[in-house]
């Protein structure tokens, strides 16, 4: 949103739900079947990509990638292909290992989807025997969804049921790469092999379009979502963009088309229904790409096959949800991250370029100027073959942009309660929120804090996603839980996970440079918390923090919790030094409340060693008695050591 709308409103208490569902169904209100059936641009004659066999096309199109392209698909000529065992398939259900089926796969995939590039780019046929082997072996697989997401077939269990079809995340990816493949090669596929591309359509059709049209049981698809029933996320956009091109590029029978299309619009309605009207998303900066920036894929391909007459380009929503990625960058490849994201971020700039293109955002169009030119590097031939040729189609674009990312002093989403206040030095990154959440961590309160764009005060993220990171078991793990965020223990209770868990009395005020909340609500009961108001307020080169409390019958201390990226060292009673590679500030506290440890957080897994190395630090404030009630004031100052 801008700045402009936040300065004349946020003044007030918000009292807008966290969990607010709006029955918006923009798609729906534009169209139904039968206006489709005639908008729908027939026979792929929408695509905006050079047929095969134009190779002045080709090399127009991808002008000094093409050499690039050819490069790594030279790599692939003499692949070995790689076999899935059963075994490998089995790891999932038996140790929670997903990755040892999925890398097998992946890097078959990305072998396919280099030789097809490098075909495209060259023209000649070279590559065709490879790919004909790479896609053979995909149609002879039982199942196109990885091991973690198998377990979603009616038989349970992650060794794959044959016509047990599973519309998921990496099978319709899949799905859509090998259409792409189909409408651009089938003609050189059945000169080589006869009957090849009658194959692949029919795989698709089986594995992918007849589950869509019939089955409703996914519950990506949301057909059952209303009001505070069910959550809705990437899973929804990510699925449908890709089912949507599979349907575009193979389907022809123009009242089929029609319906499958508008069944897809009923199911991402569901979607953009559930994304509050700020645009943030919950889940993060790094699932940004594959939420909102799967539903841009999604509506730039509905808007190019009818011909731009289903647009939604000019709504509101979908402008906020596009520029919540250049709120969220903070600088040097450091991203705002609650929840599962990660801190350390590359994001897409082809993708932001597009987007902030269509819903003409100038912020968004300088801010991928901006990354292109702090992190420029080749386009990568990915799994997702509608973003790789985009983004081959964007590069050139972008350079046309004037780069820029100043950090706005401001910016709140009043649904999501998220709350960034930032000046020359320092960013807070604040949030309230509950604790059910997409990617939930129980984490209702708690913040970064950012040091000439470096995290000093972080969200740890989270480990490799295993079986037991979506299970039963998830609040076991050390990173979802609200005693390894910055977050106070309550009378020696952490935070709950559930709806319920939220904050009150949310208030930002942009004047004043604060952000409140109430996080009683986000402890059990038995913690006896009547109020735990605690304000962020941001100064020059200091964030002050405040916890007034009120408890019923206290029994054990209250702790204070600080996750630091750096050393931190008792320099006196009261006050803390904390260097974080060379950043240096001083947490300060009162000492005749509260007494400091410091602790050493071993970091082993391999998602936050890439991020952190080896060790985060954890600093605890513990009260010296157990008050009923009182204020707890901490400070954080940026100092420099002469």
């Amino acid at each position: 949103m801008r700045p402009k709308i936040y300065l004349c409103c946020m003044l007030l208490l918000i009292t807008l739900s966290a969990e607010a569902y709006q029955e918006r169904n923009l798609l729906q209100k534009q169209t139904n079947v039968q206006p489709l059936t005639e908008w729908l641009v027939p026979n792929q004659k929408w695509i905006p990509y050079p047929d095969y066999n134009n190779r002045e096309g080709w090399a127009s199109f991808l002008g000094d990638n093409a050499a690039y392209c050819i490069e790594q698909g030279e790599k692939y000529l003499s692949y070995q292909w790689q076999l899935v065992k059963a075994t490998d398939y089995l790891e999932y259900t038996r140790t929670g290992n997903r990755n040892q089926m999925a890398d097998i796969y992946n890097a078959n995939i990305y072998a396919i989807t280099s030789l097809f590039m490098a075909e495209l780019a060259e023209g000649k046929g070279r590559f065709v025997d490879g790919l004909l082997n790479g896609v053979f072996q995909i149609c002879e697989m039982t199942s196109w969804a990885i091991s973690a997401h198998v377990v979603s077939q009616r038989a349970g269990g992650s060794f794959p049921v044959k016509n047990d079809h599973v519309l998921a995340l990496v099978s319709t990816d899949v799905a859509a790469t090998l259409s792409w493949i189909h409408y651009f090669l089938h003609e050189e596929f059945d000169k080589v092999a006869p009957h090849f591309s009658e194959r692949l359509r029919e795989e698709i059709r089986e594995r992918i379009l007849i589950p869509y049209m019939k089955e409703d049981r996914f519950w990506w698809m949301a057909f059952d979502v209303d009001g505070d029933k069910g959550f809705v996320n990437n899973w929804n956009t990510w699925c449908n963009s890709n089912i949507l091109q599979c349907f575009l590029l193979l389907e022809n029978d123009r009242e089929k088309l029609a319906k499958a299309v508008y069944r897809s619009m009923v199911s991402v309605d569901k979607y953009i229904n559930y994304t509050k009207s700020d645009g943030a998303c919950e889940e993060g900066p790094s699932y940004w790409g594959h939420s909102a920036g799967k539903l841009f894929d999604y509506l730039h391909l509905i808007y190019n096959a009818t011909n731009g007459k289903i647009s939604l380009f000019s709504n509101p929503i979908i402008k906020n949800m596009g520029e919540y990625i250049s709120r969220s960058y903070v600088g040097n490849g450091w991203v705002v991250n609650f929840a599962d994201a990660s801190a350390r971020e590359q994001l897409d700039y082809h993708l932001i370029a597009r987007y902030g293109d269509k819903v003409d955002s100038k912020e968004l169009k300088e801010f991928s100027a901006y990354l292109k030119k702090q992190h420029y590097r080749p386009v990568t031939i990915e799994r997702d073959m509608l973003r790789t040729l985009e983004s081959f189609r964007y590069d050139r674009e972008i350079d046309s942009y004037p780069p820029a990312h100043p950090h706005i002093p401001y910016t709140y989403y009043p649904e999501t309660q998220f709350c960034y206040l930032a000046n020359k030095t320092l960013f807070l990154a604040a949030k309230a929120g509950y604790n059910d959440e997409s990617h939930n961590h129980n984490d209702v309160g708690t913040f970064n804090l950012y040091v000439n764009n470096q995290p000093v005060i972080v969200d740890i993220g989270v480990e490799t996603y295993t079986g037991k990171t979506f299970s039963k078991d998830r609040y076991t793990i050390w990173t979802m839980q609200s005693d390894y965020h910055n977050l106070p223990q309550i009378n020696g209770q952490q935070q709950e996970y559930g709806r319920a868990y939220k904050a009150r009395q949310v208030e930002a005020n942009p004047d004043k440079k604060t952000f409140s909340m109430d996080i009683a609500g986000a402890y059990p009961p038995k913690a006896g918390i009547e109020k735990w108001q605690r304000t962020y307020r941001l100064a020059a080169n200091t964030l002050h923090i405040e916890d007034d409390f009120q408890l019923d019958n206290p029994s054990v201390p209250n702790r204070q919790h600080f996750i630091v990226w750096g050393d931190a060292k008792i320099i006196q009673p009261g006050t803390i030094r904390i260097n974080s590679n060379n950043e240096i500030v001083e947490l300060t506290y009162n000492p005749l409340q509260l007494n400091a440890t410091i602790e050493t957080l071993e970091v082993k897994d391999p998602r936050l060693t890439r991020v952190w190395g080896n060790e985060l630090t954890r600093i605890i404030l513990e009260a010296s008695d157990t008050q009923a009630q009182g204020i707890y004031k901490t400070t954080i100052k940026s100092i420099r050591i002469k």
